[in-house]
């Protein structure tokens, strides 16, 4: 695979997330734009990599936080669902008065 063709896909995955984080409401769809945004900027950084110097300790790099990102998301899924059982509050608007 070409360095343009990981450009091409990074390039999409952003901004399909881009869009799903700036037109949605739900904090659930907000955190999976931003998870694909994210995970645009990793295939970008992977494929850089991969041009750069065609060894395995940047894919290796690239995994690790790929799989930071998704116990992230665990736990904002989880705090979301937690959210939602204590207040009923799905949509971000509703809540923004988190504070203690």
């Amino acid at each position: 695979m070409t360095l343009e063709a990981f450009l091409v896909v990074a390039a999409a995955l952003f901004c399909v997330g881009l869009y799903g984080a700036l037109s949605q409401q739900s904090i659930v769809m907000l955190m999976m734009g931003l998870e694909l945004m994210i995970n645009g900027i990793l295939v970008a950084a992977g494929g850089f990599w991969y041009a750069v110097r065609p060894v395995v300790d940047g894919q290796v790099l690239v995994l690790v936080a790929i799989t930071v990102m998704a116990l992230e998301m665990a736990m904002g899924f989880a705090v979301v669902t937690a959210l939602f059982r204590a207040r009923d509050v799905d949509m971000t608007d509703d809540a923004g008065d988190l504070k203690g």
